[in-house]
Parts: structure tokens; C-alpha cells; sequence
């Protein structure tokens, strides 16, 4: 099998790491080719496949001008190839494509109610109107795929209700051996930082800063614990910084005065960007991790915590519910009470904390890079030759889910 993988959309964060497992996992597949659109971060980790080709591709596009250069040229950089099957992995696909295409999505914003209100209570017009445009253009790609890809049953019910389109859930995947295997220690800043919450109670939310997080119901809610909880000092961890600066698309302007108003400026830890490799230590640092988010895909950090055995606790969508299980406490997405009262309920009780934990580390364990390449790969599979319809539940999938 051949496959193309157009990954221009892979910049930061969450789609550079899905990019890298998904291609370690192929270079270990000799029955699979790839040819590999994507940016040069990837090319010292896993170019010397004999399997995959990287292609040059353009750097630092914006989302307008990746499209563009995708319907421009992509179709010819697909014929010239002679793959079999487009895997466009950025949530925008190629119209008309050479080849059968498959379509990941996993932008949960688009189609966000949530996200649009709070764009417009917040003022930032201009960042609805490219959203909704960005929105309309995804719409528009789950019509010209073969099969579109969701990271969640609950996001997969979403996007088929907003497009009319089916979509298909494939989970993407955790490998929590080599998350504990290849960590790195926390640099010396972290560390520094991590000193003025030595005798906290450490909460943690791993995230670049952005307003679909939700960030300030959990502030309210740290307000609210140190009003009530009097005889343990709370503090909560982010990677990110309230500089008062625009971080992307999203100024931190207003999470910074509401610190301030709060009081909690000393109860808030801005560790910022903590490398990957050292997240597992930094989870091993923290007693909680706390997600408010109103809008999610899959959660990925939520799936780290669990690995890592730290209790979750999270906003109670369809979503969260689906990835953690039991292995998680939920709240109301608005409710900064509720939410305190949570993480109460999990720093008073060790019997409830350690059962979140164990649960979590055994829930994490449903997620599977390995398995997510196979389930791709059946699907391809189906793509090429349409007589194995049906066929994803095929034995070589059971097989692996049920070692897994």
C-alpha cells in the first residue's frame, strides 16, 4: 500500500505529535509506503525509513495560504507519486482528489456554539469571522473526502450532525511506555518555578493559553478553595504565560486581570512551554490535573494524566466522559463551585484519589498508536479495493485490540 500524507497542517502542539507517532508506527510497516508532505520538525526523527519519502514543503503558512497551495498543487504532487489512497491530516481536504482521500478532523471550534459566544462576549470579532470561514471550509472538505476521520465517538456524532455527512470515530492513540520511557527532566526553570508551590496542594492544566480551556472558571474556582480550604495552600500549574501579550490568536490580556481581582496572582504557577519529553516528570510533580474546557476532540493530556496517575478531574462533556470513563470527577462546565468542590472531594480523600489514579492508569491503557495505524490502514485498505467494505473490524484490528 502507498499511501500520500499531506501534514502541512501539523505546526505546533497536538499535530506535530500526532505526526510523529502515526510515522514512527509506519516505518515499521515494510508492506507500507508513504510519501510525506510536511514541515522539516520532523525529518531528523524518522527520515531514514526506507519507506517513507519526505517531500520539500513550504514553511510557516498561514491556515489561508495552506489551502490555497493544497488545491493549487497538491493534486500534482498526489499523480506524481503514484500513491494510492491522500491522507490529508489538517482538517481541510483536497477537492477533486486523484486518489481516494481520507480526511482527519479534529477541530472542535468550528462547530463550537460555546466558542462563538464567548468570541462575541469577549469583542473578538475578527477572530469569529475567520473561525466561521475556517469552519465553512472544513464543512465543505467533509464533502470532498471519502471518509472523514474523528479522534471520538462524541466528536464523530458532532461533525455528522453539522455536515450530514457519516464520520467515522478512530481513537488516537497513547503509547504511556514510552511517555514514562523517553522523559527528560524538567528544566531549570520549571524547577524554580515548581518551588513556590513546594507545600501546595499542586494542581495541573497542560495547554498552550486559549479561551476554549476555560481557564477562568478553574481561577474562580482556585479563589473560591483558598477561601474555604484554610488549612492547605492551593496552587495551580499552567504551561502557558499571562503576560498580558497575545498568545496566537488569543490575548491574555483579560485571564491576567482576573488573577489580580481574584488575588490568587501567588496561587497561580506560570511555568510556560514545558517541553514534551518532560511532561511525565511534571505530571509526577502535581497532585491533580484539572480540566474547565467547553470545547474538545479527544483530550489528550487528560489521557497523559491518567498514564501518569494523577486523579482527573474534568468538564463534564460528552467528550471527557468518553475518553476518562470512571476514571474521572466531573463538574459543570461553568460552575467554578462545583468545580471546587471536586477538587475538595479529591484532596481530602486519599481512598477516592488513589482509585481515580489506578483507574486512570488502566483507562489509559485503551489508547493505542498502534492501533489507530491499523484501523487507518484497514480503512485505506477498504478505499482501494471497495470488495473489503465492512472489513474494520477486520481480524488483524481485533487481534491487536484484544492483545491491547
Amino acid at each position: 500500500m502507498h499511501l500520500f500524507i499531506n501534514g502541512l497542517a501539523a505546526s505546533a502542539g497536538g499535530g506535530i505529535t500526532y505526526l510523529r507517532n502515526v510515522l514512527g508506527h509506519l516505518a515499521k510497516r515494510p508492506e507500507v509506503r508513504a510519501t510525506v508532505l510536511a514541515r522539516n520538525e520532523l525529518r531528523p526523527e524518522i527520515e531514514g525509513a526506507p519507506n517513507l519519502l519526505f517531500l520539500d514543503a513550504p514553511q510557516r503558512l498561514s491556515v489561508f495560504e495552506r489551502a490555497l497551495y493544497e488545491q493549487r498543487g497538491l493534486r500534482a504532487l498526489v499523480r506524481r507519486s503514484g500513491a494510492q489512497v491522500l491522507l490529508s491530516a489538517g482538517n481541510i481536504a483536497l477537492r477533486n482528489s486523484p486518489v481516494p482521500q481520507i480526511l482527519l478532523s479534529r477541530n472542535a471550534l468550528y462547530i463550537s456554539a460555546a466558542f462563538y459566544r464567548d468570541l462575541r462576549q469577549r469583542g473578538e470579532y475578527r477572530l469569529l469571522v475567520d473561525t466561521w470561514i475556517k469552519g465553512q471550509l472544513a464543512k465543505k472538505s467533509i464533502a470532498w473526502a471519502d471518509r472523514t476521520v474523528a479522534p471520538s465517538h462524541a466528536f464523530a456524532g458532532e461533525l455528522s450532525a453539522w455536515s450530514g455527512r457519516n464520520v467515522l470515530a478512530i481513537y488516537h492513540g497513547f503509547d504511556a511506555e514510552s511517555f514514562a520511557n523517553e522523559t527528560c527532566h524538567l528544566p531549570e526553570f520549571v524547577k524554580q518555578k515548581l518551588e513556590q508551590a513546594r507545600d501546595a496542594i499542586r494542581l495541573l492544566c497542560v495547554s498552550h493559553y486559549n479561551y476554549y480551556r476555560n481557564l477562568d472558571t478553574t481561577f474562580r474556582a482556585i479563589a473560591h478553595l483558598s477561601r474555604h480550604v484554610k488549612n492547605r495552600k492551593i496552587a495551580l500549574l499552567l504551561t502557558c504565560t499571562l503576560d498580558g501579550r497575545k498568545d496566537g490568536d488569543y490575548s491574555t490580556v483579560g485571564a491576567r486581570a482576573i488573577v489580580r481581582e481574584l488575588g490568587i496572582s501567588d496561587r497561580v504557577i506560570e511555568l510556560g512551554p514545558v517541553p514534551y519529553q518532560s511532561l511525565y516528570e511534571l505530571y509526577h510533580a502535581c497532585n491533580v490535573y484539572v480540566s474547565a474546557a467547553y470545547a474538545e476532540t479527544f483530550a489528550h493530556p487528560l489521557v497523559e494524566a491518567m498514564a501518569s496517575g494523577l486523579p482527573v478531574i474534568a468538564s463534564d462533556l460528552k467528550v471527557h466522559r468518553e475518553i476518562c470513563g470512571d476514571a474521572a470527577m466531573y463538574f459543570s462546565t461553568w460552575s467554578s463551585e462545583e468545580l471546587s468542590q471536586r477538587i475538595s472531594e479529591v484532596i481530602e480523600s486519599r481512598e477516592l484519589a488513589a482509585r481515580l489514579a489506578a483507574e486512570g492508569r488502566t483507562r489509559a491503557q485503551t489508547f493505542s498508536w498502534q492501533l489507530h495505524v491499523q484501523e487507518l490502514l484497514t480503512l485505506a485498505q477498504e478505499l482501494i479495493d471497495p470488495r473489503k467494505q465492512g472489513s474494520s473490524n477486520s481480524s488483524d484490528s481485533a487481534a491487536l485490540r484484544q492483545h491491547l
